[in-house]
C-alpha cells in the first residue's frame, strides 16, 4: 500500500505551481503540460515508494535540495516537449537547466555536512541527474544529430542490461570520477542547447562528453564482468 509522504506531495504541488508559472509567462502548450504532469506524477510515486521501502518518514536536508532540482527538471522536460510543437524560449530552458546543475553540486555537500548521506538520497540524486541528461539530449539531438541520444539513453541501457544479466546488478564501488563525468554531460549539453558556440565546436564538445561517458560506463561494466568471473571461480564471496 502506497503511504503518501509530505515531501513528495509538496514536490508535486510545487511542480504544478511552476508549470502554471511557465504557462503564464511563456505560454506553455498542451504538450508541455502533459509532459510536465506526467514527469511530476512519476516522480511523486517513485519517491513515495522509495521512502516507504526505506522506512523514511521525512526527507533529509539534502533530499529537499534534490527535490527542488527535480522540480526544475520537470520544467525543462515541459519546455523540451513543448518545443516539438512551437518555438522554445531557449534562454528560459537554459537558465532553468543551469540552476538545476548548480543545485546538483549543492545536495551532496549538504548531505555530507549534515551527516545525512543515505542510499535513498543517492539514488534520488542519480535518477534526477540521469533524466535531466536524457531530456537535454533529446533537445540537442534535433540540432546536432540523433546520435546524441546515446548520451541520454546510456544510463537506462545499463539498468535494462541489469534486468537481463544479474551479474550487472552488483553494487559498484564508489568512484568520484563517475560523478564528474555525469556533471560534464549536463554542462556540455546545456552549452549545446544554448547554441552559443560554433557548430563544429559544439559537435566536438558533445563527442568528447560521449567519449567520457563510454569510458565511465565501460569501466563499470568491466569491473562487474571481472568480479563475475572471480566469483564463478570461487575466489571471491560477497
Amino acid at each position: 500500500m502506497l503511504t503518501v509522504r509530505s515531501g513528495p506531495l509538496f514536490g508535486l504541488i510545487t511542480q504544478v505551481a511552476l508549470l502554471v508559472a511557465l504557462a503564464a509567462t511563456l505560454g506553455l502548450g498542451v504538450t508541455g503540460w502533459a509532459a510536465g504532469l506526467a514527469y511530476s506524477s512519476v516522480t511523486f510515486v517513485a519517491l513515495t515508494r522509495g521512502m516507504n521501502r526505506a522506512g523514511v518518514e521525512t526527507l533529509g536536508p539534502a533530499d529537499w535540495v534534490t527535490l527542488a532540482r527535480a522540480t526544475l527538471v520537470g520544467c525543462v522536460t515541459a519546455l523540451v516537449a513543448d518545443s516539438f510543437r512551437r518555438p522554445t524560449p531557449v534562454a528560459a530552458l537554459v537558465a532553468i537547466a543551469v540552476v538545476a546543475l548548480i543545485l546538483d553540486a549543492v545536495d551532496g555537500q549538504v548531505a555530507r555536512r549534515t551527516d545525512t548521506v543515505s542510499r535513498l538520497g543517492a539514488r534520488f540524486d542519480m535518477e534526477v541527474d540521469a533524466f535531466l541528461i536524457l531530456v537535454l539530449s533529446v533537445y540537442v539531438a534535433r540540432s546536432v544529430g540523433v546520435w546524441v541520444l546515446i548520451i541520454g539513453a546510456m544510463r537506462y541501457a545499463f539498468v535494462t542490461a541489469g534486468w537481463v544479466w544479474p551479474w550487472m546488478r552488483r553494487t559498484l564501488p564508489s568512484r568520484p570520477w563517475r560523478k564528474v563525468v555525469a556533471a560534464t554531460q549536463g554542462i556540455v549539453l546545456v552549452f549545446a542547447a544554448s547554441d552559443v558556440l560554433p557548430r563544429t565546436l559544439t559537435v566536438v564538445a558533445v563527442v568528447g562528453a560521449l567519449a567520457l561517458l563510454v569510458e565511465s560506463f565501460g569501466r563499470d561494466v568491466l569491473w562487474l564482468w571481472c568480479h563475475r568471473i572471480i566469483e564463478r571461480r570461487g575466489l571471491w564471496t560477497p
